[in-house]
């Protein structure tokens, strides 16, 4: 094979160190510029490189307009009304009424007026008796004890009071008068509790009572004769279909003062016990009507 000019060419191969270049020159002059071609076969990768990414670029943002394009065509997708065409027809959307859930009550009713059971005679049927009313021998009032004395029960209710009382008892259809004394340290006090037919014939009894409507006091079972002729003090209130006094003195006769406390304190403790166990009656009465 010739290397001089005019004769058959080889061609030239750049990776093959045995190929020669298409000019002439020395041997020297033949060695291959390795460092350009690195470079150029390194300018050919980047192309090739930066062909994939805007290559691979393209196809997603054809892929994100087309799901944009798909979910503008599914909302566009209505009537002329306005309304969702796909839906499934009304019979059968369930309703709301069908998938709400249904509980059956479970309030409690109100709780019944224990003083509707004490207003009338209608609904107040529980037995009633001083022993009912004032049960035990004693009583105790935190620290303080008070000792039973004698009971009276009468339906003659004018024959238990005295002064203005029995004309007011009368006149409102008193239809029973019950009484009880308790002592404590030569004091003695007398409760009375009247019954009427109403709530009504009570309350007008208290208001129509004065400062001479008294209870008779009851003496007996070792308690002295108390409050007869003698300043005692008294008390008239009413609850219910009752009313219910007091009458408060010393056993020796003495009269009562303003500064007599003991006597004002007894007084107060059988009045107030007088008022809790006739409302004790209604919420007993009505507790067992709730049942």
């Amino acid at each position: 094979m010739s290397f001089g000019q005019g004769g058959p060419q080889s061609q030239w191969d750049p990776w093959k160190p045995q190929s020669q270049q298409p000019w002439g020159g020395n041997v020297d002059d033949e060695t291959p510029d390795w460092a350009a071609l690195a470079d150029q076969a390194e300018t050919r990768n980047r192309r090739k490189r930066l062909l994939l990414i805007v290559g691979g670029a393209l196809a997603t943002v054809g892929v994100g307009t087309a799901v944009a394009m798909a979910v503008m065509s599914a909302n566009d997708d209505t009537s002329a009304s306005g309304k969702p065409t796909n839906l499934p027809a009304s019979a059968s959307v369930p309703s709301a009424d069908a998938t709400s859930p249904s509980f059956a009550p479970t309030s409690a009713p109100p709780p019944l007026d224990p003083k509707e059971f004490i207003s009338s005679k209608a609904k107040d049927t529980a037995p009633l008796s001083p022993a009912t009313l004032f049960p035990g021998t004693q009583l105790t009032v935190a620290s303080t004890v008070y000792k039973k004395g004698p009971t009276a029960d009468t339906t003659n209710c004018a024959s238990a009071a005295q002064s203005t009382l029995p004309k007011i008892l009368t006149a409102n259809d008193c239809t029973r008068l019950m009484r009880v004394t308790y002592v404590k340290d030569g004091v003695a006090v007398t409760v009375g509790v009247a019954v009427f037919d109403t709530e009504a014939a009570a309350t007008k009894v208290k208001t129509q009572a004065d400062k001479k409507s008294i209870i008779r006091a009851l003496p007996g079972n070792g308690v002295k004769a108390f409050c007869d002729g003698a300043v005692c003090r008294t008390t008239t209130n009413a609850y219910g279909r009752y009313a219910y006094f007091t009458i408060a003195g010393f056993t020796n006769g003495t009269d009562v003062t303003t500064k007599d406390t003991k006597v004002f304190t007894i007084g107060d403790d059988l009045g107030r016990f007088a008022f809790d166990q006739i409302r004790a009656r209604g919420e007993a009465q009505a507790s067992a009507a709730a049942q």
